[in-house]
């Protein structure tokens, strides 16, 4: 190779060589690749491996210079001409634009980071001014609505409604809607500024979208209310489907934003409208639940209703997505509406049992689900009341809002039987309920327990299953005397509907056992009523029959003995019935089915009690709603009252009464022991009046009336005192009527008056 390079070189011309360039690959290399111009080079080294990739640089180079040493041995003449005209070629050093070349092929650390983050920061700014221009550009570009606008939407909607001029009405839509929790229109193409285009905006949205939405998508009215058409279904719903979702968003926006009840209303009525819509986009969709929710156990009346029904129609069209976290929410919203209950929150509360209960029956296996874990709940709480046996964990039975749940499976239960699938919930949730009973049994919580016996019979009624609620009525004739005069009087009846617990100055009350008689009628006649038409109603009526009996004739109070004696003549009268119908059956007792067809007959027929309690239930319920609303039963008796003369009057009238005749400085005596007299009288009787002040504070508004025995002797010794008051004004207008002069001795034994006075005042305060 090298003698071929040789006679090639000797074969060229200068000119020719200059052209050509040297044959070697590197000589090419270097003479190719002249040097530019660099920056300042870095003069920080890198580690062990970068001073590796330097070394094998710098040989490379270094070879470069070898050849160019041996090409002045091999061709002198050459390698002179090279010096006189290009002395560059032959002086270098390992630093040259070679090792540039090969610095490319390698990454290297920089130096200093804050110097390429310096054109990053550039370029952000420059974006940020790009947005800023944006954004004042749409700033600028903002529309006001106009009340001519929205009419000129509304007139276009109607011809024919299409993508575009929707796009505008949602958009405008958005700005109104975003108005409402201070954003603002700015971010929006169009601006709502006046409380006028906002009613007139939201007004017609409310009125023409559904329809405008149901044209645009070629949509046909629903014949069929089971089956929904949902409006993905639409092959121009992928084209809109961005406008909708801007405008379902909106809607649940303004829902969470209102505070008008009936704006509200309008809204709610809006979006039952717009449900297919809903459920089609799951996002949006999950928010309106969440505002329903809020409706359904916060809002007004008409609201609640309305809520209801939307969540209901959510849940049957979409029953896999969203029932069982719906079941859950209703439930724990349930619960915390229910923890303090009063005459006006009953009637809601009430409506939220029933409407959760439709919701349980859309799908038993769910209801089966969620039953269990709340009375298995409602049980280990009960079992943590048992064991434990302390203040707080009787609290955490007795209270509204166990009692509420406890009446809310009794009513799901009795609701959807029969249901094999719900029957084995039965048993337990009266067990819970007969323990919650028994866990505290004395007479405060009287009230409880007829709560708990109202929810047993309502459970044994509808589910055709027997529960012993009788023998937790029955006890209550035993347990309190009814013999005994109260202690005090009360104008308010108590209303057991709204209170779980009675105080003692309650169970002193008249009231409490007026009350307690009316509920063991109520509550018993309705449990009779129940089983009216059973085969077996004279064996089951017959303990009852025997303990109404004892405790008439025990009973000597006529107002307690004559309901208990009428209920005891109806209970007798339809025993002997049943006993009567039943001594003509042709059929023997182990006939289920012969009995059920019987029952069944009688049922239809009517019996004694059932037509008796058809009339009662509606005086009945008449004064329930009375006592709900909060009108007193007494408030048309004229009860009298005992009005007493305070002791500062008493001792103005004295002063007035003496004053005229005690003149002279010898009779001051004889006024002193006269006013101490009755001095002694005003100390005690205000030690008294302190008493009944006290007593009054501690017994929650309720007015404080001596019993019989105090009221006769208060009233005698009123009249007493009325009377020596009056004996004394005669004397006093007597004496002044009299134109002779009385001596002093005569003025000293009026002044003292009659010993027998003052007797009778030391036997009043004794008693």
């Amino acid at each position: 190779m090298a003698a071929k390079q040789k006679r090639k070189l000797e074969d060229l011309t200068v000119d020719e060589f200059l052209l050509s360039g040297f044959d070697s690959a590197d000589e090419d290399e270097s003479e190719e690749e002249t040097p530019k111009p660099k920056g300042p080079k870095k003069k920080e080294k890198l580690n062990s491996a970068a001073t590796n990739i330097d070394d094998k640089k710098k040989g490379k180079a270094s070879q470069h210079k070898e050849q160019l040493s041996r090409l002045k041995n091999k061709d002198p003449e050459f390698y002179k001409f090279l010096q006189d005209n290009d002395q560059t070629l032959l002086n270098f050093d390992d630093t040259d634009s070679s090792d540039d070349e090969d610095e490319k092929k390698y990454h290297k650390l920089p130096s200093a980071l804050q110097e390429a983050s310096s054109d990053d920061d550039d370029d952000d700014e420059e974006e940020e001014g790009q947005k800023g221009l944006k954004k004042s550009k749409k700033e600028v570009e903002t529309i006001k609505v106009t009340d001519k606008m929205i009419e000129d939407w509304k007139a276009a909607l109607k011809k024919e409604p299409t993508p575009r001029l929707f796009r505008e009405v949602t958009q405008a839509f958005k700005a109104a809607v975003a108005t409402t929790k201070g954003e603002g229109g700015a971010q929006c193409r169009y601006k709502v500024a006046d409380s006028s285009v906002f009613n007139a905006l939201v007004l017609f949205c409310i009125k023409d979208i559904h329809v405008t939405m149901q044209r645009m998508l070629n949509l046909k009215p629903d014949r069929d209310q089971k089956k929904l058409a949902f409006p993905s279904s639409s092959p121009k719903w992928q084209k809109n489907q961005i406008d909708i979702k801007m405008y379902l968003s909106g809607v649940v926006q303004l829902l969470s934003c209102l505070t008008e009840a009936t704006v509200i209303t309008a809204v709610l009525q809006h979006a039952n409208q717009l449900i297919p819509y809903y459920l089609c986009l799951p996002k949006q969709c999950r928010h309106l639940v969440k505002q329903l929710l809020k409706q359904w156990s916060t809002g007004e009346e008409t609201n609640r209703v309305l809520a209801f029904l939307a969540l209901n129609k959510i849940c049957r069209h979409k029953q896999e997505t969203y029932l069982n976290p719906i079941l859950k929410q209703m439930y724990i919203s349930y619960v915390q509406n229910c923890k303090f209950t009063s005459p006006n929150a009953l009637p809601m509360i009430n409506f939220m049992q029933r409407t959760l209960t439709e919701m349980y029956a859309l799908d038993t296996q769910a209801t089966y689900q969620h039953a269990f874990i709340y009375i298995r709940q409602l049980a280990i709480h009960l079992r943590n009341a048992m064991t434990m046996k302390k203040k707080e964990t009787y609290q955490s039975v007795y209270n509204w809002q166990y009692i509420h749940c406890l009446y809310l499976w009794c009513r799901v239960l009795s609701s959807l039987h029969p249901s094999d699938v719900l029957q084995p919930l039965i048993y337990p949730l009266c067990q819970v309920i007969i323990g919650t009973i028994k866990l505290v049994p004395t007479a405060r919580y009287y009230p409880l327990r007829m709560h708990c016996c109202r929810a047993l019979t309502l459970l044994s009624s509808s589910t055709k299953t027997f529960v012993p609620v009788l023998p937790f009525l029955v006890e209550i004739f035993q347990q309190v005397d009814f013999n005994k005069k109260p202690g005090r009087m009360s104008k308010k009846p108590i209303n057991f509907a709204v209170i779980l617990k009675l105080n003692k100055v309650n169970l002193m009350e008249k009231a409490y056992k007026d009350g307690l008689i009316d509920q063991l009628y109520d509550l018993i006649l309705e449990y009779f009523h129940t089983q009216a038409s059973s085969i077996g109603f004279p064996e089951l009526a017959l303990p009852t029959i025997i303990q109404l009996k004892a405790f008439l004739k025990e009973c000597k109070v006529a107002n307690y003995s004559k309901p208990v004696r009428q209920l005891l003549e109806k209970v007798q009268e339809n025993s002997s019935y049943i006993t009567g119908r039943r001594q003509k059956a042709a059929f023997g007792v182990a006939d289920a089915a012969a009995v059920a067809a019987w029952e069944k007959q009688v049922h239809e027929e009517g019996t004694p009690l059932s037509r008796y309690y058809s009339q009662w239930k509606k005086l009945r319920e008449k004064e329930i709603q009375l006592e709900i609303s909060g009108k007193e039963r007494m408030e048309d008796l004229d009860l009298p009252e005992i009005k007493r003369k305070k002791i500062q009057e008493k001792k103005a009238e004295d002063k007035k009464e003496f004053k005229d005749l005690f003149q002279s400085d010898s009779d001051s005596d004889g006024d002193d022991a006269g006013l101490k007299m009755k001095g002694k009288k005003s100390s005690r009787a205000s030690d008294d009046d302190d008493d009944d002040e006290e007593d009054d504070d501690d017994l929650e508004d309720l007015s404080d009336l001596s019993d019989d025995e105090g009221m006769e002797g208060g009233e005698s010794d009123d009249d007493d005192d009325d009377d020596d008051d009056e004996e004394e004004e005669e004397g006093d207008k007597k004496a002044s009527k009299t134109p002779q002069p009385l001596s002093s001795s005569a003025l000293i034994k009026l002044a003292e008056g009659d010993e027998d006075v003052v007797e009778d005042l030391e036997l009043s305060d004794d008693d």
